[in-house]
């Protein structure tokens, strides 16, 4: 199967953003769906879910997009576009970022960085200038192909909830 290139989306995020979830860049599922994590495999609907105690999976697209505006979390990709031949982080070649130094620069109450998966966290603190008062945490990826199991994903990924939590600092 022959690389195609492949471009991620618009950033979903708010100026009063407290967390920031960045994955690595779209799957074949999510891109010709056009939404993030759309493989239904994908467990990250179910792990940011339970980060903001909503159970939002099954809610259409749009309206977890407006819940996680509410709860004040940004998501976005840190790869703008690369080759791939199939969904896998491993064959992400000629990756080229996003400037998430921009991004972070217009949030003022960010708290915390949640890179979904090793590809993005390698990818993504290269991307980034250091970040007072900002904490950056490397999360299990939320894809099925990463195997650890739900629930040890889960107590990883409940670490965002103190971004959220009221009265953390801000920088």
């Amino acid at each position: 199967m022959p690389s195609l290139r492949h471009a991620s989306f618009a950033p979903h995020v708010a100026a009063d953003a407290r967390l920031l979830i960045l994955g690595s860049l779209p799957g074949a599922r999510s891109l010709a769906a056009r939404q993030y994590y759309a493989h239904p495999t994908n467990q990250f609907w179910r792990l940011v879910g339970a980060v903001i105690d909503r159970p939002i999976a099954a809610l259409p697209y749009d309206e977890r997009l407006a819940v996680l505006r509410m709860a004040r979390v940004g998501l976005w990709d840190v790869i703008h576009s690369a080759e791939r031949r199939t969904s896998s982080d491993g064959d992400i070649r000629e990756a080229r970022p996003h400037d998430l130094a921009a991004l972070v620069a217009d949030l003022p109450k960010l708290r915390m960085i949640g890179f979904n998966g090793a590809k993005a966290a390698a990818v993504g603190r290269r991307g980034l200038p250091p970040l007072p008062g900002v904490t950056l945490i490397d999360l299990p990826s939320s894809s099925a192909a990463h195997t650890i199991g739900f629930e040890a994903k889960l107590a990883r990924w409940r670490a965002l909830r103190a971004a959220l939590a009221d009265g953390g600092a801000n920088r």
